[in-house]
């Protein structure tokens, strides 16, 4: 078991929201999407970018021009310096093969926990 770290309180955490904490060499995000909280390490691969203060926006489909459904609730992350996004559910770049890394997030009573990093 590694280390665990509490984030804060779940109400502190709302849906959208986020918060960031000083853990490990760059930091790491905390994201509740959705109701679901995800974790991830404020570095992006492409130049090492500080991802977490980047923007965040829903899932844009579309399958004809000038038609498109907005899905989620601002699952994607975009680095503030050269735009690479990626799902902050499973950490996957939308172009490329690029990864960012993620952490495990449990909830602990009314707690929000950190594990592993």
């Amino acid at each position: 078991m590694g280390t665990r770290h509490v984030v804060g309180r779940v109400d502190e955490i709302p849906p959208g929201g986020s918060k960031f904490v000083q853990v490990g060499k760059f930091g790491v995000g905390v994201y509740n999407v959705g109701g679901e909280y995800r974790a991830v390490t404020n570095y992006c691969p492409h130049r090492g970018g500080p991802l977490c203060v980047g923007m965040r926006y829903p899932v844009i489909e579309s399958d004809e021009p000038y038609q498109f459904e907005v899905s989620g609730s601002d699952e994607i992350l975009k680095c503030p310096w050269h735009g690479w996004e990626f799902d902050l559910r499973d950490g996957i770049s939308e172009v490329g093969t690029k990864r960012i890394r993620t952490h495990t997030v449990r909830v602990e009573g009314d707690l929000v926990v950190l594990e592993g990093v």
